[in-house]
């Protein structure tokens, strides 16, 4: 038995409909890049069993071991009954969409959506690694998460706090909306 408000082994808590509270970041920097994140911002609520439950500001960043335009990314609250996997899934399918191509390791971007968190869960997988990689090493997600979830603890690697500091080198500027 799960006590009220305490998370089973999948991220679930008793009480709220299975739901789980994951976090994606959203990122573009081909073409309408600010339309491409606000219009899949709208497309995630409309996953079904979930919906959208904060989002952050734009923010914009350089590419990071890439070459490209800026980018303009942002960082949202899910709460959804879709597992781990079937929310990636819907990811790409939205990713491809909006015309998402893959030539190379890490292209400039359509549109690009990363399964940051989901729950509670730690997975390494062919498919799938939770938290996301390098999610604490990039400022360009830390800082749009600790807009939304200040008090955020990464699965596995703690409190979100030392993590912006360290990446605080990294320029990363919110932008006007």
């Amino acid at each position: 038995m799960t006590l009220p408000g305490a998370a089973d082994a999948a991220g679930r808590h008793a009480g709220d409909g299975g739901r789980v509270r994951a976090y994606v970041g959203l990122g573009a920097n081909l073409g309408d890049a600010r339309g491409a994140v606000r219009g899949a911002i709208d497309a995630l609520d409309r996953l079904p069993g979930t919906r959208v439950v904060a989002r952050s500001s734009l923010w914009r960043s350089a590419p990071v071991d890439a070459q490209g335009p800026d980018f303009v990314n942002a960082v949202v609250a899910l709460d959804t009954t879709l597992a781990a996997e079937a929310l990636l899934a819907a990811l790409q399918a939205l990713e491809h969409a909006q015309g998402r191509e893959r030539p190379y390791r890490h292209a400039p971007r359509t549109l690009d959506l990363d399964l940051l968190l989901w729950g509670d869960r730690i997975a390494a997988t062919p498919a799938l690694t939770l938290p996301h990689p390098r999610l604490h090493l990039r400022a360009f997600v830390l800082e749009p998460l600790a807009e939304i979830a200040p008090a955020l603890v990464l699965p596995g690697l703690g409190a979100l706090a030392p993590w912006r500091a360290a990446a605080a080198d990294q320029v990363v500027e919110r932008m006007a909306s």
